[in-house]
């Protein structure tokens, strides 16, 4: 009979993932190891790890992506080695991208009309890089235009009302006074009226918000250019209009076609948008657009030749992957306008579900009840003296059943004024909101029967 040998096994190799010689001992945090691991090792060890996280699908603050389809995961597999700066090498990727920019031309009405390859856009890596741009293309304008005319260009400043830290941080890069007009009582976002006391020559533009970050609700984009229009008659100051359509980009041209918001407008110059947000591509893609040639100074795009050809490049970021872009398209192309229409209808009535229901909660005065701009909701305490908590707590209570609720304070001058708000994106239905609004039930109820401003309570400190 053949005798046969067990051979031990190498005194490194894993029996079992948690019994590898890796999962033994704290993973490195300071310094790398001296020693490569299995793959499936490491894999399994961060995976544990990222369960620390909290639960996407509960997060009800951010505006960004959090589903999507099993294509998409798959054409961002593909895309992994693709530069999209490079586009020599990657020329179909290029195309793609520019299909883009005429796809959203002409869903913003752009001049030029649909069809048009010229469409003047950029893909960024976020709403953010396309506000800055936007931002830097305004500021190029006033300067040309003030040093034709041999005037100074000190001191240039940017009139907006509440604005997403992006425009903050615009202003302290590129050395730009940020006038942020105070928020009046009742109101949610920049009026009209107020653009007067805050425009003057130095002006490099006024930036509307199509979904304000703090209440979701729209600003009056053709009331404050149709004022900037009176502005330059009475004054013949010329003060372009940049759109910040950040979330209101994806959602407008598919729930308020009516709402002229647009380049339909003269008086706008540029608009930036999140496709990573209500766009419903993956994180990390957004897009500039200006109305035409004109509005974007040839001075900000470089011409590079180091990857193969000449390549013009407008962007703060160089190389980035071209798989966010790519899916974008895809979604254009998986949904066209009535698949967006759709999805963003049965999310507005879901918002405007719960909104019914936190009206009926009893303690609470709606902002915003999901009626004519985003799908989202926002509220305040009717009377925060007549309840023996805060927003604050609610948000904590609603924490520990994973749901992410944020409570902030309006913009000056209403920042004594506390809401909470939450956004109903793709992938949030009406299930998840029905169990949202029984979890804010029973943390009201545990709230108003006890321990609500216990300095000692376990929690997170605002």
């Amino acid at each position: 009979m053949a005798l046969h040998n067990a051979q031990e096994p190498a005194a490194d190799a894993a029996v079992d993932i948690f019994a590898s010689p890796l999962s033994e001992h704290p993973l490195p945090k300071r310094a790398m190891p001296d020693f490569p691991a299995p793959p499936t090792v490491v894999f399994q060890l961060l995976r544990n790890e990222l369960l620390l996280d909290g639960n996407a699908a509960q997060n009800l603050a951010t505006f960004c992506t959090t589903w999507t389809d099993d294509e998409v995961r798959r054409l961002m597999d593909l895309c992994l080695d693709k530069n999209i700066v490079d586009k020599d090498e990657y020329p179909q990727t290029a195309e793609i991208e520019s299909r883009c920019v005429n796809i959203l031309a002409d869903l913003w009405h752009a001049p030029a009309g649909a069809g048009d390859t010229n469409a003047i856009g950029c893909s960024t890596t976020g709403s953010s890089e396309a506000a800055m741009l936007c931002g830097l293309a305004l500021k190029w304008r006033w300067r040309n235009r003030r040093q034709a005319a041999g005037q100074s260009t000190e001191r240039p400043n940017l009139v907006c009302g509440p604005v997403q830290v992006c425009w903050e941080k615009f202003a302290r890069y590129f050395d730009v006074e940020l006038r942020q007009v105070p928020v009046e009582p009742g109101a949610t976002g920049l009026q009209p009226h107020q653009l007067r006391e805050y425009v003057d020559e130095n002006t490099i533009g006024v930036v509307a918000i199509l979904g304000v970050t703090y209440t979701c609700t729209y600003e009056p984009v053709a009331e404050i250019a149709a004022e900037l229009d009176r502005l330059q008659v009475e004054t013949g100051l010329d003060v372009p209009l940049h759109v910040d359509a950040a979330s209101g980009g994806f959602i407008a041209p598919f729930l308020h076609r009516d709402l002229v918001w647009d380049f339909r407008l003269p008086r706008v110059s540029s608009i930036n948008a999140s496709g990573h947000k209500y766009g419903m591509a993956p994180l990390g893609v957004g897009w500039a657009l200006w109305r035409d040639q004109d509005a974007l100074p040839d001075g900000l795009v470089f011409h590079v030749d180091y990857l193969g050809g000449d390549m013009p490049t407008l962007a703060l970021n160089f190389s980035r992957p071209g798989g966010q872009v790519v899916t974008q398209y895809f979604m254009f192309l998986r949904l066209g306008r009535e698949g967006y229409r759709r999805v963003y209808q049965a999310c507005a009535d879901t918002a405007q579900h719960l909104g019914r229901q936190i009206a009926e909660m009893g303690p609470f005065t709606l902002l915003y009840d999901g009626v004519g701009a985003l799908p989202a909701v926002s509220y305040t305490l009717t009377d925060p003296d007549s309840v023996a908590w805060s927003l604050y707590d609610l948000s904590d209570q609603l924490r520990m059943r994973g749901w992410q609720v944020p409570s902030y304070p309006l913009p000056p001058d209403r920042q004594e004024t506390v809401i909470q708000r939450v956004l109903v994106r793709h992938g949030v239905d009406r299930d998840e909101i029905e169990l949202l609004a029984d979890d804010m039930r029973r943390a009201i109820k545990h709230l108003d029967e006890g321990r609500p401003h216990d300095a000692d309570r376990v929690g997170f400190h605002h």
